[in-house]
């Protein structure tokens, strides 16, 4: 029995030829649809150069358990874990190492209903049985069923009723895709959006699908990578920007200047415009960053629901408590009505519509920065990161009023706090500063928080 490092906390990734592929993507599509006792299974997959092969691979495991296999193609993650509950099937599967590096890939995977699918419900069933790689002839061959533009279509449909097209003023969005898998899916919206009659006109950036991405890896949330959606924002005189990364279940903005708005931020934002709908509904926020979300959605009569990061996570909280939202501060934002999942193509519409309706985008986070400054993800590589971890912990636990250990280490400070928890993803562990009406502290909070960590 080999043992398959691709699998991970919630989905799949690893290094091409190394941990990943086409015969472990075989295993894994038999092993999915025996563990899952599945008959149909939305299959989706990036752009990448290698998803074609890895996808045809995992299709080709389904059959062979006698499954049909739905094909959207290329499509988003968030296209997938819609079709999933659209076609009623039993599962979906979804070829993609999103912002992971060139030579890496994956999958992202989710039962009936796009319930998530984490090692505690299933993952480490799939995995168990890849790894044993004993799989009896199937009664009868599956076969490929391509669904990609009728599950295309609900899918748009489902997106754009999210938004009040009525309430939208003449607005210039800039769009970057990164070369990823967005540009067709936005096109199939924005074409949507024109018969409605919504008056939005979009800059287009970076927009072709290119697996071999010359632009590099889509991933707005790293700082290099924010200047070109930056600079084309105030070159085309928009109202603000949106950015993906590859499989676009997450989305980024800019505001008019071309200033980059932090996640938290976004997650206040459209915590606040659920609840201006839906007073009193309940909003799920990851631990890493949580004043800010948690101030706005007292004030405005909600329920803030703190969870542990990763989507697995937050979709659970999200089903349990039948949250309207739910926020993370990494730019994943999840919707009740959106199948409880995450979508990076819903957020730019609310936002088109509060930019409608209060005015400009930097105008609505600046109180917010104010407020609640904070210093945005910073990574540490660490030779020990759990030596690094304990000087922290025994600094800091008699100044804390609160420490967290739903996800990691949160400090609360009182008039400042800190999150540190290790990357389920990355061999990194990941810090997050946030204080009162006062980014000195932010700035003290790093720099103490650092030379305990780097020892």
């Amino acid at each position: 029995m080999s043992d398959l490092t691709c699998f991970k906390a919630y989905d799949i990734r690893g290094r091409l030829g190394v941990d990943l592929d086409e015969e472990i993507a075989y295993r894994i599509g038999r092993s999915f649809a025996r563990a899952l006792a599945a008959r149909r299974v939305v299959l989706g997959r990036d752009v990448r150069a290698s998803s074609e092969a890895l996808s045809a691979s995992v299709a080709r495991g389904l059959a062979d358990e006698g499954c049909e296999i739905l094909d959207l193609g290329l499509s988003g993650t968030e296209e997938m874990y819609f079709a999933t509950s659209h076609f009623e099937a039993d599962g979906g599967i979804c070829v993609t190492a999103s912002h992971n590096p060139m030579d890496y890939n994956g999958m992202k995977m989710v039962q009936a209903g796009s319930a998530p699918l984490g090692a505690e419900n299933g993952l480490a069933r799939i995995k168990a049985l890849a790894e044993e790689n004993v799989f009896p002839d199937a009664d009868k061959a599956g076969f490929v069923n391509d669904v990609a533009a009728e599950a295309r279509a609900a899918y748009v449909e489902r997106v754009c009723s999210f938004l009040d097209v009525a309430a939208l003023k003449p607005l210039n969005i800039l769009v970057n895709a990164g070369h990823g898998a967005a540009g067709p899916t936005f096109d199939a919206i924005a074409e949507r959006l024109a018969q409605l009659g919504a008056p939005l006109h979009f800059t287009r950036q970076f927009h072709s699908p290119d697996g071999s991405f010359p632009q590099g890896i889509p991933n707005p949330l790293l700082p290099e990578n924010r200047p070109a959606t930056a600079d084309a924002v105030r070159a085309a005189g928009a109202d603000f920007g949106v950015a993906w990364d590859g499989d676009f279940d997450r989305c980024f903005f800019f505001d008019h200047t071309g200033s980059f708005i932090d996640g938290e931020y976004v997650v206040g934002l459209l915590a606040e415009a659920f609840l201006e709908k839906d007073p009193y509904a309940t909003i799920i926020h990851d631990p890493r960053v949580i004043w800010n979300t948690q101030e706005l959605v007292s004030q405005r009569g909600g329920r803030a629901v703190q969870t542990r990061t990763g989507h697995a996570f937050i979709k659970q909280a999200m089903r349990d408590e039948d949250a309207v939202y739910g926020g993370e501060m990494s730019a994943h934002h999840y919707f009740r009505d959106f199948v409880y999942c995450d979508s990076g193509m819903i957020p730019w519409l609310l936002v088109a519509e509060l930019v409608s309706r209060h005015g400009a985008l930097a105008d609505l986070i600046a109180d917010r920065r104010d407020a609640f400054p904070s210093s945005g993800e910073i990574n540490f590589t660490l030779d020990d990161p759990i030596a690094a971890t304990a000087r922290v912990r025994a600094v800091f636990t008699p100044e804390a009023r609160h420490i967290d250990e739903m996800d990691g280490l949160g400090f609360d400070l009182g008039s400042w706090r800190f999150s540190l928890r290790s990357s389920n993803t990355e061999p990194v562990v990941r810090l997050n500063v946030e204080a009162r009406n006062d980014r000195k502290l932010v700035e003290m909070g790093v720099e103490r928080v650092k030379a305990l960590l780097l020892g």
